[in-house]
């Protein structure tokens, strides 16, 4: 069984908590990878690319959630456990001084099989043969720069039906996981994670509607009519800049992220933001 462990950069604690992690494993006899910055600093050699998180069995996370995500971002089907150390914990929920203890649980229910995993849903962008890096959290269409002498004209629509255009700073789609970030800030919903659908939400739009709640399958089109195009970023990392006119459509991806270990209290996660 192959084990693929990314730490949080810089973080002395999370180096170190995945260090007696990757030898409690090695010590069952399984394989370990380590991120090649964790094991540049452990002085450990053969340190993998993160993209080799979709060829483990199991991923595991160690930092924020922000951590949980970028391993997320390139663990394809692969469930991920997440250590937590960082403030909220919404994904990234076993405590540092069980770290070890949980990941061997989840090595031997995958040995058994039975390993029980949550699923959590991506979103990607596509637009004239070019398609997003899925994103856990969010996809934004926007303009170049944000404020006064910005923005992009566009229209959004749901399923092909309109339901708001005008002139905004730009659209968030957002996941329920990702409600609790970019769409937040902007005064979105807050969406439980046990609710299948997808916020739609304007960014300081001049006119325009309320954020809108949809099916998790539903299709979301942003047309944006401005010959400067648009830019789209994915869970606030991934840009790609796009000629206009343009129409961006949002969908649900495949694979889900799969998320292994204790569910967290969601509301006490809540809690933490303020």
């Amino acid at each position: 069984m192959d084990v693929g462990i990314v730490a949080r950069k810089g973080s002395p604690d999370a180096v170190s908590v995945a260090a007696r992690v990757r030898e409690a494993v090695r010590d069952r006899g399984e394989t370990v990878r380590l991120d090649e910055e964790t094991a540049a600093v452990l002085g450990v050699d053969g340190g993998w690319p993160v993209g080799t998180l979709a060829d483990c069995d199991l991923a595991v996370a160690v930092g924020g959630d922000g951590t949980f995500l970028f391993a997320a971002r390139n663990a394809g089907g692969t469930p991920i456990l997440g250590v937590n150390l960082g403030e909220v914990g919404f994904l990234n929920t076993v405590p540092p001084d069980d770290a070890t203890t949980a990941v061997l649980s989840a090595v031997e229910a995958l040995d058994r099989d039975d390993l029980s995993v949550r699923m959590a849903p991506r979103l990607s962008a596509r637009a004239d043969g070019w398609e997003s890096v899925p994103a856990a959290n969010e996809v934004v269409v926007q303009s170049a720069r944000r404020g006064p002498g910005g923005g992009i004209d566009y229209a959004v629509s749901i399923d092909g039906s309109r339901y708001s255009a005008g002139r905004a700073d730009g659209v968030i789609v957002a996941t329920p996981t990702g409600s609790t970030a970019y769409n937040l800030s902007e005064r979105g919903p807050i969406v439980h994670p046990d609710v299948d659908g997808l916020v739609v939400n304007e960014m300081a739009a001049e006119a325009g509607m309320p954020p809108l709640a949809v099916d998790l399958d539903a299709t979301v089109t942003v047309t944006v009519s401005d010959s400067a195009g648009a830019v789209v970023v994915g869970d606030g990392r991934n840009r790609k800049s796009l000629s206009g006119p343009v129409t961006v459509t949002v969908e649900r991806t495949m694979p889900p992220i799969r998320i292994a270990g204790p569910e967290s209290d969601f509301f006490e996660a809540l809690g933490k933001l303020s």
